[in-house]
């Protein structure tokens, strides 16, 4: 550590029964397997009562077009053959509705686009389930740390459909915002889940997903008379190479041999919560479902579905690749032993009272450390906006209440830390924070 101690200042702001849907989207030949892939249809199907874009092209997934704010229904249809599942009768299941990113850039720098979402718009959602417009879901729920994430639970054999409203645009999340950006795609993901021995949702039985682009307000209907239009233009050669509009948008099939991963927008502030980053002795059944479904292990939740923390932690290297196979056996134990990375920058911190500065400042002097406590800060991202996270984490206050951290510079100038500046702090560096309180203009 070193033996000088400078400065940083926190400048508080105090603020006050349907039919199933057989749409095809594809264009499909004969298959000799057809009757084997018939015998594998999907449990449940899930429908967007939303038109898809006629401007996408025959192979391509199909693109949907929503307003802000606006409500959308996602009915919930009973998929099942007669005698498929029967210990689904007269049962509920759990169902989790997540909006996420398509592109994978996006995935990889989520947690720095999430929280400066949250940050621009405090106390906003970005997925909302419209409770008296939805029809046969019970015992809704919606974390106020997951934004993106809505979840309740419905009866297969009953009418049931759950009104979404996503909150976020997709232009929200350009890098440059000068006018005229195209907007970045998200995915809406349903998870459905179903009780297993102990009463938990944890046994995972379907998984499906559609490509969505969010706009302004009536700026979705916009896109879609636009995209009409200049479908209208072309040629009739030239309109084979794209997909017809459907009146629909019904959800794809997320299988479980085709490793889609399953990222959530909202993070906490240190990232995943450690039972989803991590295994734990503690961690629960559901816990390491769902940390199989985020780390792209989904075909292997049937096979651990009666296992917790504990029984993973335990099985060693072979009993992986005997289980799994040596590819992803290999995999999934490394997965299971991952450890955190070393951060790129560690600084420590001291809170500072008021009256005992100028006796602190003395001590250190000296050398007599006794009466100054530092706590660690690990940074990854070296961003302002990351050290602002971690200080209000350290002291257990919002982010937005910290208006701007300044580092006290030569003669005793006040320097905005920005993100640059982080870059350019030295490890193991010290420094003693004090608050100041800004009283507000109104």
């Amino acid at each position: 550590i070193c033996a000088f101690s400078e400065r940083l200042l926190l400048y508080n702001l105090v603020t006050i029964g349907f039919d199933v849907l057989a749409l095809p989207l594809f264009k499909q030949e004969e298959n000799p397997l057809s009757a084997e892939n018939d015998a594998k249809l999907p449990p449940f199907q899930y429908v967007l009562c939303t038109a898809t874009s006629p401007a996408i092209k025959l192979h391509d997934e199909t693109l949907t077009y929503l307003n802000q704010g606006q409500s959308y229904e996602i009915r919930l249809l009973d998929n099942r053959k007669l005698g498929e599942f029967p210990d689904l009768n007269s049962k509920y299941v759990k169902s989790i509705i997540r909006v996420v990113f398509h592109d994978r850039r996006l995935q990889y720098t989520e947690h720095q686009q999430l929280e400066g979402w949250r940050w621009s718009r405090p106390g906003d959602r970005i997925l909302d389930i419209d409770v008296p417009l939805s029809v046969g879901v019970l015992d809704h729920k919606a974390s106020s740390t997951q934004l993106n994430t809505v979840e309740f639970l419905w009866d297969p054999s009953k009418r049931s459909s759950a009104f979404i409203q996503v909150h976020c645009i997709s232009t929200e999340f350009t890098p440059r915002k000068h006018g005229g950006e195209k907007g970045v795609p998200f995915r809406i993901q349903i998870d459905t889940f179903k009780q297993n021995e102990n009463g938990e949702y944890s046994e995972h039985l379907h998984s499906a997903s559609c490509q969505i682009k969010v706009f302004k307000p009536k700026g979705a209907d916009r896109k879609q008379k636009t995209d009409r239009e200049k479908m209208e233009k072309r040629t009739s050669q030239e309109k084979e190479k794209y997909q017809s509009s459907y009146d629909t948008t019904i959800l794809t099939e997320v299988r479980a041999d085709t490793n889609v991963p399953c990222l959530t927008l909202d993070r906490n502030p240190r990232g995943f919560t450690l039972s989803m980053q991590y295994l734990v002795p503690s961690s629960t059944i559901q816990d390491v479902q769902q940390w199989l479904q985020r780390n792209r292990f989904p075909q292997y939740c049937k096979l651990f579905s009666n296992f917790t923390g504990v029984d993973i932690l335990k099985m060693s290297k072979e009993d992986f690749v005997q289980v799994c196979g040596p590819p992803d056996g290999i995999r999934l134990f490394n997965a299971v032993k991952a450890r955190n990375v070393r951060p790129r920058l560690t600084i420590y911190v001291c809170q500072e009272p008021e009256q005992n500065r100028s006796q602190l400042h003395h001590k250190r002097e000296i050398g007599d450390t006794a009466m100054c406590v530092y706590h660690a800060i690990f940074l990854e991202e070296l961003t302002a906006l990351e050290l602002i996270e971690k200080i209000a984490s350290l002291y257990s206050i919002s982010p937005q209440q910290i208006n701007q951290i300044y580092r006290q510079g030569p003669t005793g100038i006040h320097v905005v830390v920005s993100t640059e500046v982080c870059m350019n702090i030295h490890s193991s560096a010290c420094f003693c924070v004090s608050a100041r309180l800004i009283q507000s203009s109104a």
